[in-house]
């Protein structure tokens, strides 16, 4: 690690694009020692210290992708690549999929489901040095019913002992959160449909106590209505995608329990593809505007939201994060918002609260780019420089 003076025609320091104009950052070690007025960081850094400049540029905290399986690779059949490969081989596909997130400005990523612990084993190898990566928040074996969704990650439970003991022992591992699917997913052949529920809503209590006892949040993947009812009573911190689905593929949106979310302050990461407009443009234009329906929905309601890829199913790749977030634009939602739903949000909301803003004692996780994603969210894909715990890792 070097210390750095990076200064640039604007740092965002966040929430709610809080900007200082002709500003500066000072790195040192894996800690942000000062943020503030270029003049002013410029008179407090050692003479000959390493200065990096973006006059016409913006410095920023770095993204947090809070949805993603490492384990996947986006090919047509991700699961049969993870059922032919040993986990070895995913181990090494996954720390490439991970360089990919943090070259393209991601510092922080929630792995929300994985066998055998391979995203742990990956994220301590970054942590250590020996892998070029984000810091990785991994959720570990994933709790699913007796042949529900992802059971072929080897956590199907059923009853409350098997329950506690998958809890507890995903937290002896060193997960960061645990995953609970809730209802049926798409990706897994012969399981319950999309909308129906996989575990009852006494059973997602207990979860959810086993998690707290442990001082573990929990993330609870939900299509169906009836299932983010269960999550919500529960008492969940994240429920994943959350589209209101109902049997026959219709929604059933319900202004109750919408309110009930945002009265528990419980985020929603929709999980949106980066390949979200090639979707739209095979279903239609009609088709897709009725399937985005219930997130435009949330949106206006104001439901606390964070953003993620769901990166590594089919299409859904790591290098395209802005994709993403330009899906949350198309919703309506002003691009200063998109940044914390991204950085700040993001990071409350995975209790990961030493990133997601530039201010003194942080971890130094910076991200510049040229422009201003303030008014152009676009600009994020133009990086110019990323810091992960103080290391640069791209300039």
């Amino acid at each position: 690690m070097t210390d750095t003076l990076i200064t640039a025609g604007r740092v965002i320091t966040g929430p709610n694009g809080t900007s200082i104009t002709d500003g500066a950052v000072l790195v040192r070690g894996d800690r942000i020692a000062a943020v503030g007025p270029r003049k002013e960081l410029e008179q407090l850094a050692p003479h000959g210290l390493r200065t990096v400049s973006f006059p016409d540029g913006t410095v920023l905290p770095g993204l947090i992708d809070a949805h993603t399986h490492l384990i996947f690779d986006a090919s047509a059949d991700p699961v049969a690549a993870v059922q032919a490969s040993s986990d070895e081989e995913l181990l090494e596909g996954m720390a490439e999929r991970a360089e990919q997130l943090v070259l393209s400005g991601v510092t922080t990523v929630r792995d929300l489901g994985d066998r055998n612990g391979l995203a742990i084993r990956l994220r301590n190898s970054i942590a250590s040095g020996a892998l070029p990566g984000p810091h990785i928040l991994s959720a570990a074996t994933p709790l699913t019913s007796p042949g529900g969704h992802c059971n072929f990650f080897g956590g199907e439970v059923e009853g409350e002992q098997a329950i506690r003991d998958m809890v507890q022992r995903n937290a002896r591992l060193g997960a960061n959160v645990i995953k609970v699917m809730g209802t049926g997913g798409g990706m897994t052949k012969g399981g319950p449909a999309i909308w129906q529920n996989q575990f009852t809503e006494a059973e997602l209590r207990i979860v959810v106590e086993e998690a707290q006892r442990l001082e573990l949040p929990v993330a609870v993947h939900a299509h169906g209505t009836d299932g983010i009812a269960a999550a919500v009573a529960a008492g969940v911190d994240t429920i994943e995608h959350c589209t209101w689905m109902t049997e026959g593929g219709e929604f059933d949106l319900r202004d109750d329990l919408l309110a009930e979310i945002k009265a528990q302050g419980i985020y929603v990461c929709t999980a949106t593809s980066p390949n979200w407009r090639a979707f739209a443009e095979r279903v239609g234009h009609d088709r897709a505007e009725y399937l985005f329906s219930s997130m435009r929905w949330m949106a206006d309601g104001g439901v606390p939201m964070i953003a993620g890829t769901d990166a590594g199913v089919t299409r859904a790749v790591f290098d395209k994060f802005v994709n993403s977030l330009e899906f949350y634009q198309y919703l309506g939602i002003p691009n200063a918002k998109i940044l914390d739903m991204a950085t700040t949000d993001g990071a409350q909301a995975l209790r990961s609260t030493d990133t997601g803003r530039l201010a003194k004692g942080l971890r130094a996780d910076v991200l510049a780019v040229d422009g201003n994603p303030l008014d152009d969210i676009t600009a994020l894909r133009d990086i110019r420089l990323v810091i992960v715990g103080g290391k640069t890792v791209r300039q």
